[in-house]
């Protein structure tokens, strides 16, 4: 009993000093002065809403959205973390295998071997300023993360262990397989995760964790003044106002029924923006990564055959020498994803209804398994039942990655139209944003690249433009009304349509009219089966009115962000008449740069998803790098 009297105590004197934290007046760290911090209250809609004041707010905990924390508290900026996960569980943490850079530690290299290779992945689609600014800074924001504690693999001289990766080459396509992925055994994204997690405590962020972010905040003349958010462990209502507001909310890859995005992956950020009536661009390109454990969808790294596995298929031909000649299992993602499907269409696929095909580990030696991809074995053994040393492991094309994302420049500032004009105080980064350095395609290891240089990229931006110890943003009276309003009508929703029946519904339909190869009947058809899906969402119904923990009424918020991303996907794909990168369609087989060579800006017309019809808009590629260091890469045909 006496134990039980001094845990309660010690969780209310806990929970005390929090609060006071939350309330005092200012914090100084290191005799360093680091901003006021204010919580007041009003009554919207009525809700009790807190309001508070910081220089910045970052939007999700991932590698993006961490290291943008980081930055951001290292300039001295009071910045506020909101995450609707603890930041480790972030999806981040599932990236496996590596981070790309040219530190030239196995062979040769150079940057701008490493931004061609880029370039010709995204197929021409991503931007060359970008591109050149992710691949020049990779060396050293990699050595960054060394210095910062994180446990790269070692080779036996102690430098950093580089394994190969798909699309990688050297001398500009003409040098053979480049070893350039910066590897933590096969748990780069956990190491990453967890050593931004502790640079961003080390200054001091202030985490909202397990707050669910509803909706931005913005002033009547376009600028962002923050966000708005519900924190789930009570229902408060909280309004965050920031001179910069980040977004680092992750992909959608949780609209599709197959998929290795973790179940928090909804696209809320995204969302967030298009109902402030910002543009998506480039949605219709969704990555299929080429190794999904069959059937779970489980991801199984590219950093496999990096390492030496083989695919085959039924008749135990590694047949992706017929598809790509060189690179062969290293060819791009979408590449090897066509091929596999392609050898499955054709009767060649394995397992008793010929539907999936194998990945061979079973000839590397054990300790090589042991050593480099430790997390694969045991992934294998548990979603497959498979000792991959022994047997080979089923896999099949898995929804991964979205390609598009909320526009920004190469500074990652938010821009909303064909013109790239700004939306001031908004930034976006990670997969949530689209620079674009992934164009039509991204490369593996690309990922963990992009987040952290546009997490650092996005802090640095901030830090141009916003002082230390700035005035706080004085938010208008009602801002947030409408965003409150909407959530008490879905918490009280009587609708007859369970939130699980049109997520699967929305999910399949997915999985069936967008996938690995596209044609135009199938994206016609698809278009009106989402705008039933879209209507159909005012009949949802809740069974949970209580505001404490409700996932109930979090998933159906969720589920609206992903309706709204997926019909944007969907409608952006049908219109596109050609194939490049991920985007294959059967109808128009070639690369149409003459008509195509642009990106697709999506909007909704109207607020939610049940009103609104999907706007399509185009704004054209930056095909010039920043500066003299790196030549334009002119388009050419992509083989591997």
């Amino acid at each position: 009993l006496g134990l039980s009297v001094l845990f309660v105590v010690e969780l209310q004197t806990k929970k005390q000093l929090m609060l006071s934290r939350l309330r005092s007046p200012s914090v100084s760290i290191a005799g360093r002065h680091v901003g006021a911090r204010s919580v007041t209250t009003t009554q919207i809609g009525g809700y009790e809403v807190y309001d508070h004041s910081f220089d910045a707010v970052v939007i999700g905990a991932g590698g993006a959205g961490l290291r943008a924390a980081a930055g951001l508290v290292s300039h001295g900026l009071n910045t506020a973390c909101i995450t609707k996960v603890f930041p480790t569980r972030s999806h981040t943490v599932a990236a496996q295998g590596g981070i790309n850079g040219a530190l030239a530690n196995m062979t040769e290299d150079d940057w701008r071997w490493h931004a061609y290779d880029t370039v010709k992945g995204a197929d021409w689609l991503g931007d060359q300023d970008a591109i050149q600014h992710m691949c020049r800074l990779a060396p050293e924001v990699i050595l960054e993360l060394e210095s910062f504690g994180l446990p790269f693999s070692r080779t036996p001289e102690g430098k950093i262990y580089q394994r190969a990766f798909g699309g990688q080459s050297l001398k500009f396509g003409k040098g053979g397989q480049a070893y350039r992925c910066a590897a933590a055994a096969d748990r780069t994204g956990h190491a990453i995760l967890h050593t931004l997690y502790g640079m961003a405590l080390k200054f001091d962020c202030l985490f909202f964790v397990e707050y669910f972010a509803m909706d931005l905040i913005m002033s009547d003349d376009g600028r962002c003044l923050g966000c708005i958010a519900m924190c789930m462990e009570d229902g408060s209502i909280h309004r965050f106002g920031a001179h910069s507001t980040i977004v680092a909310t992750g992909g959608f890859g949780r609209a599709y029924q197959s998929c290795t995005s973790a179940h928090t992956c909804t696209g809320d950020g995204s969302a967030m923006a298009t109902r402030a009536g910002l543009p998506m661009q480039d949605l219709e390109f969704v990555q299929f990564h080429p190794t999904g454990i069959f059937p779970a969808g489980c991801l199984l790294t590219e950093g496999c055959r990096g390492e030496g596995g083989i695919l085959r298929n039924s008749e135990g031909e590694p047949f992706m020498a017929r598809y790509a000649p060189t690179a062969k299992d290293l060819a791009s993602r979408d590449v090897v994803s066509r091929a596999m499907t392609l050898e499955i269409r054709e009767g060649r696929g394995v397992g008793p209804n010929k539907d999936h095909i194998y990945l061979h580990l079973d000839h590397l030696p054990p300790e090589t398994l042991a050593e480099r991809l430790p997390g694969i074995s045991e992934t294998a053994k548990i979603f497959a039942g498979v000792d991959v040393t022994k047997e080979p492991a089923p896999v099949l094309p898995t929804v991964h990655y979205n390609m598009g994302g909320i526009p920004t420049n190469w500074k990652t500032q938010v821009v909303k139209d064909e013109q790239s004009t700004i939306v001031p105080g908004l930034l976006a980064a990670g997969e949530s944003g689209c620079a674009s350095v992934h164009g039509a395609n991204r490369l593996g290891a690309n990922s963990l690249l992009d987040l952290v240089v546009f997490g650092r990229q996005a802090a640095d931006t901030t830090a141009e433009l916003v002082k230390p110890n700035s005035p706080p943003v004085k938010l208008p009276e009602k801002a947030g009304e409408k965003s409150i309003a909407r959530m008490d009508k879905i918490r009280n929703s009587k609708g007859p349509l369970p939130t699980a029946d049109l997520r699967r519904e929305l999910q399949v339909s997915m999985q069936k009219y967008a996938p690995v190869y596209r044609n135009a009947d199938d994206l016609k058809k698809g278009k009106d089966v989402i705008v039933e899906i879209m209507k159909k969402y005012k009949d949802v119904g809740i069974k949970d009115r209580t505001m404490v923990w409700n996932t109930d009424l979090i998933e159906t918020l969720e589920l609206e962000n992903l309706i709204n991303q997926a019909a944007q996907e969907m409608y952006a794909a049908e219109a596109r008449q050609e194939s490049r990168g991920a985007h294959a369609h059967e109808n128009f087989p070639d690369r149409d740069d003459k008509k195509w060579m642009k990106h697709t800006l999506s909007y909704l017309d109207s607020t939610y998803v049940e009103d609104a019809k999907v706007v399509l808009k185009y704004r054209a590629v930056i095909d010039q790098p920043l500066d003299k260091e790196m030549h334009h890469v002119p388009p050419a045909k992509r083989v591997y």
